[in-house]
């Protein structure tokens, strides 16, 4: 419950309203381990304190990676930090992606806007250890190519370490000339075998909606979907009930659920 002091190594503007902070401890030591798709409670001296995913690659232990967007008024006076800064972070909290259950399996990852951030550990976990799975397949959509994320990461994950990266825009401006649509109509042409895939969803929450009706009409079953559904997290231990998700809290029971265990609640809109 009490937040340890971290300075700011690093502030990178990711598009026009989403940032990046890099954290290390203020105090030299080590920050907790953390598995992909947990999440910390960073805290702004004075104002407070907001859950966000850890966008690490789990193979540099010594930094915490936060990309969140400014959206509130916690966010917004994180946006006014700088280099040297100290915040307060709690964590890591929360449920991981089943990296290392999934072994052996395809594996799809589908992240739209922001949602791509939670899910950057996961795809470096994997990549880590790429032998030990079959296809890893990205398929990223967001609003439009000025609102995509880690961009040079995209490049060369598909370059270098044998991904199959597709991203999508709902609006092409510009000189992009790549996909434009949602990133569901990514989903029925994805090469990755429906019988032996697991898949990984974040984004908004209709967006996941659509995606496991695509994903099962592709065949891929109900308990190989896991969905990463960060919403209404304010005190990260279950005490607070703001979470709470039908017989569950997203801060204690989550945020990543197999997809099988919250079918019958999902998608409505009254819980």
């Amino acid at each position: 419950m009490i937040p340890q002091p971290f300075r700011i190594r690093q502030f990178r503007q990711e598009t026009h309203d989403t940032f990046t902070l890099e954290l290390e401890p203020a105090n030299g030591a080590a920050p907790a381990a953390f598995q992909p798709g947990q999440f910390n409670m960073v805290y702004v001296f004075g104002v407070g304190e907001v859950p966000i995913s850890i966008s690490s690659n789990p193979a540099s232990p010594r930094l915490f990676m936060h990309t969140t967007r400014e959206v509130g008024t916690v966010t917004k006076a994180m946006r006014r930090l700088k280099k040297g800064d100290i915040v307060g972070v709690r964590g890591p909290f929360g449920t991981p992606w089943p990296v290392e259950d999934s072994a052996g399996s395809d594996i799809v990852i589908v992240a739209g806007g922001i949602g791509l951030a939670p899910l950057r550990p996961a795809l470096y976990a994997l990549i880590n250890n790429r032998d030990r799975y079959g296809r890893i397949v990205l398929l990223y959509g967001t609003r439009s190519p000025n609102d995509i994320l880690y961009q040079k990461e995209l490049k060369q994950w598909r370059a270098e370490f044998d991904l199959e990266v597709y991203v999508t825009v709902d609006r092409a401006i510009g000189s992009w000339r790549g996909n434009v649509g949602v990133v569901t109509q990514l989903i029925p042409k994805a090469p990755f075998d429906p019988l032996s895939s697991v898949a990984f969803v974040c984004g908004p929450e209709v967006m996941m909606r659509f995606t496991v009706q695509e994903l099962q009409r592709r065949g891929v079953a109900e308990d190989k979907i896991y969905l990463s559904m960060e919403r209404n997290m304010k005190c990260a231990t279950g005490f607070c009930g703001h979470c709470q998700y039908g017989p569950t809290f997203v801060c204690k029971n989550g945020p990543v659920f197999r997809f099988d265990r919250i079918a019958d609640i999902f998608g409505k809109r009254e819980i």
